[in-house]
């Protein structure tokens, strides 16, 4: 085990072993949700439940070995939302033109990361935008999942209005969230799977879903969406805002995701020196890994948070990664179970996963804070959900942003990357107009 430096990191190969089997725990709920997310776009659930699986294996395989930390990769919640509700649903783009995007996403990150570019948009974009960003897209797949629990439903008069809690399917999706909410608030290893089990549970047997006939069974086909991606349609001006959008929340994602981790297990020490090469090859196999699960037939791929977890049971190198990779592979044989589990047994995982999010609204100090950034966090925050569109929220905040900036002439505050994200959101709102 010489590859991984144990010792010179202070652990073992039981301490990476037990942290490996603590990551997989808290991340298990990715491959089941995910395939319920992406099949409202329209691509096969059996299909997708393997390409989830096969992406997260393959793409936490290659993290460990490729950067040695012990961070975990898979299908990443949020995009995985937007890409299923925004794009295919709400703006009416085929699945595989949304695949294309994904992948050019990817490959522009690719090439980014092998860059100083994440050192110039980091200090390029406010800390407190970038939060905003966050809490917002927190916002969205919250939104999102107490629409598809059926708890917040349209209206006429309204816009939006409360749903019928003696629906049986409705009040099982309640009492999910409940489950996920205390759990996770009690820091239980798992919460989210564990919620999602004793739901589907109580939906068995009270006749909301079948029990399933089996639990394990060979792994679907993914050909049905392997390779099915359209580049070639998603070469379009009108998409290029969504293919940035992609690829700064991936990229945020990835380096705040990193930055928490990183504090714990005392990696990535200083996000600016250009010799981290941990930091920067974890960069790459996250880019990289979206590119190949564009290809397999899933949405943005990134770095997971729950790699925390595993930090917290001692796992300090990439020997976690490899561990958590190989327990995922178990996932491949699961599709009957997952299969079984009903609906609003998942949706309450997007809104925790959504609360989560929202909480980095926590570490913005509003008393100092400029009326530009104000008015850009608001429309950050409130524009995604009410328009169904992270890129929509980004553009809006960012014009505000600007535009107050550009009247009271303090210039200083405007550099290269905030005009250049702020003329493509001007693009935004001009090619859907």
């Amino acid at each position: 085990m010489g590859y991984f430096k144990l010792k010179m990191h202070h652990t073992n190969v039981k301490t990476e072993l037990t942290a490996g089997f603590t990551t997989f725990l808290t991340m298990l709920y990715i491959v089941p949700v995910n395939g319920f997310i992406l099949s409202d776009a329209g691509l096969p659930m059996e299909a997708v439940v393997t390409a989830t699986a096969i992406i997260t294996v393959l793409a936490t395989l290659f993290s460990g070995l490729w950067s040695n930390t012990p961070i975990a990769m898979s299908v990443g919640m949020g995009l995985n939302a937007y890409f299923s509700y925004g794009l295919v649903l709400g703006m009416k783009i085929p699945w595989q033109t949304a695949l294309g995007i994904v992948f050019l996403s990817g490959i522009i990150f690719v090439i980014l990361s092998f860059t100083n570019f994440r050192i110039w948009i980091m200090t390029s974009i406010p800390l407190n935008l970038r939060r905003a960003i966050s809490a917002g897209i927190g916002t969205f797949i919250a939104f999102i999942g107490l629409k598809q629990m059926g708890m917040i439903v349209a209206s006429d008069a309204t816009l939006v209005k409360l749903g019928d809690f003696s629906n049986p399917n409705v009040f099982l999706g309640l009492i999910g969230l409940i489950l996920a909410f205390v759990f996770h608030s009690h820091k239980i290893k798992g919460a989210f799977i564990i919620s999602i089990a004793i739901t589907s549970i109580l939906g068995w047997i009270f006749g909301i879903g079948q029990v399933p006939k089996e639990v394990f069974s060979m792994p679907a086909s993914i050909s049905p969406i392997l390779l099915e991606l359209d580049i070639v349609s998603a070469l379009s001006l009108s998409l290029l805002p969504i293919i940035i959008t992609f690829l700064i929340t991936d990229m945020f994602d990835t380096l705040g995701t990193l930055t928490g981790v990183g504090a714990r297990a005392n990696l990535f020490q200083d996000e600016k020196n250009k010799d981290d090469k941990s930091l920067q090859k974890t960069l790459e196999a996250d880019a990289i890994a979206t590119v190949a699960g564009s290809l397999l037939g899933v949405s943005t791929t990134t770095s997971f948070v729950e790699s925390a977890s595993g930090v917290e049971a001692g796992g300090r190198t990439g020997l976690t990664a490899v561990f958590t990779a190989l327990f995922f592979l178990t996932t491949l044989f699961m599709l009957p179970l997952f299969k079984a589990i009903p609906s609003n047994a998942i949706y309450p995982v997007l809104v925790v996963v959504g609360v989560l999010m929202f909480t980095e609204l926590g570490k913005i100090n509003f008393v100092d804070m400029d009326f530009a950034t104000s008015a850009g966090t608001f429309f950050i925050v409130l524009m995604m959900p009410l328009t169904f569109s992270i890129t929509n929220g980004i553009a809006a905040g960012f014009i505000v942003y600007t535009f107050i900036k550009v009247t009271k002439k303090e210039y200083s505050d405007l550099n290269i990357g905030i005009m250049a994200i702020t003329l493509i959101s001007f693009l935004v709102f001009i090619l859907q107009g």
